[in-house]
């Protein structure tokens, strides 16, 4: 829900509000103050952040997206203003609100059309994913006018049928440039690339305290980062296997992080994209042998057991340990499994025979 709340600007600042709103409304951005902010209306230099929940609607009142449920988080949307963000019309309405003022914007289509690549990207990002991922590789206006499908039956409607949109904003915080820590998604690409081996400094010495999550968080900050410039690139060209060379150590960080949560698929299906690459990648092989065998695919584990081994046979006591630890975790569960099955079996015997007995 967004909030109201009472309070409001002077005579001479609404009169300018009234103004900025004429203005919208010539753009064709209608705007409707539901509960108004506090203190001056900020210039918005470029480089400012802002913070901000969103309810993006149809006219009709169908909600597409609602940033208080999305990822299950209700994590606030944050825009550093002058990044040429996708969808322009967001940072052309920000602009004309107060800190904590709560409006509504009903904006024609020409402001519209790239919202459902946008929507595609945050959608991804609240559950963890890849904010590329599904997206062709071209620029976003030809993406409109492909028909690849964004995985949303919403999106590839409004992306078929492009109308216009109601953005509910509440604005929650305005932060001047220099008050605040540039986020990976913000930087420019020459930024993202010297903020890397950082980044990876950073989740390895959270690693090392035993703060498993956090740098979970900043080994896929860096991948995410690295993803991001490689879209760019042609795969196979140089700069890409570059890229591709950079990724692989963050992912496997983020691998051995996984297998301490239990995440035991999600580490073989990365392992398995790694090893399809570099099938010399020892790292890879391991990490998958260990997914495999906590999950009792003991063929799978003993083959991947098997060629960590060929790569590099000084591995060969870790191995034997891994290996012992399998076994014993299988003949502990066949006994499980044999002492279900026997006392189930003692049961039936233990029951008298029916007897047919003719009326």
């Amino acid at each position: 829900m967004f909030r109201h709340s009472s309070g409001g600007p002077s005579r001479s600042g609404s009169r300018m509000e009234e103004e900025e709103a004429r203005r919208l409304l010539e753009e064709g951005i209608r705007k409707k103050v539901i509960s108004p902010g506090k203190g001056q209306l900020s210039t918005f230099p470029d480089g400012t952040k802002v913070v901000f929940h969103y309810r993006t609607s149809l006219r009709d009142g169908t909600v597409l997206d609602d940033s208080r449920k999305m990822g299950g988080g209700g994590k606030p949307m944050e825009l550093i203003l002058g990044k040429k963000f996708k969808l322009a019309v967001w940072e052309r309405v920000i602009v004309s609100m107060r800190a904590g003022e709560v409006a509504q914007f009903t904006c024609d289509t020409k402001h519209t059309g790239l919202y459902p690549l946008v929507s595609q990207s945050l959608r991804n990002i609240s559950v963890g994913k890849d904010p590329l991922e599904g997206q062709r590789h071209c620029c976003g206006i030809a993406q409109i006018h492909s028909h690849h499908s964004l995985g949303h039956k919403d999106l590839d409607r409004l992306q078929a049928d492009p109308q216009p949109l109601v953005f509910a904003i509440e604005l929650l915080e305005v932060l001047p440039p220099g008050s605040f820590q540039l986020d990976v998604w913000a930087m420019t690409d020459e930024e993202k690339l010297a903020s890397v081996p950082h980044i990876h400094e950073e989740g390895n010495e959270l690693f090392k305290q035993g703060r498993v999550q956090e740098a979970t968080d900043k080994y896929y900050n860096g991948i995410a980062c690295l993803k991001n410039l490689q879209m760019k690139e042609h795969p196979g060209d140089e700069a890409w296997i570059k890229l591709d060379h950079m990724i692989t150590p963050l992912l496997l960080n983020y691998c051995q992080c996984k297998l301490l949560q239990g995440h035991y698929y999600e580490v073989i299906e990365h392992c398995s994209s790694l090893t399809f690459k570099y099938e010399d990648n020892v790292k890879a092989f391991y990490k998958r042998a260990k997914a495999h065998a906590a999950v009792w695919n003991e063929t799978e584990a003993r083959a991947d057991f098997a060629k960590v081994l060929e790569l590099d046979p000084s591995l060969g006591p870790s191995v034997a340990k891994e290996l012992r630890a399998m076994e014993v975790r299988i003949r502990t569960k066949e006994k499980e499994e044999k002492g279900r099955y026997k006392g189930l079996f003692d049961y039936n015997a233990a029951a008298p025979p029916t007897t047919a007995t003719t009326g």
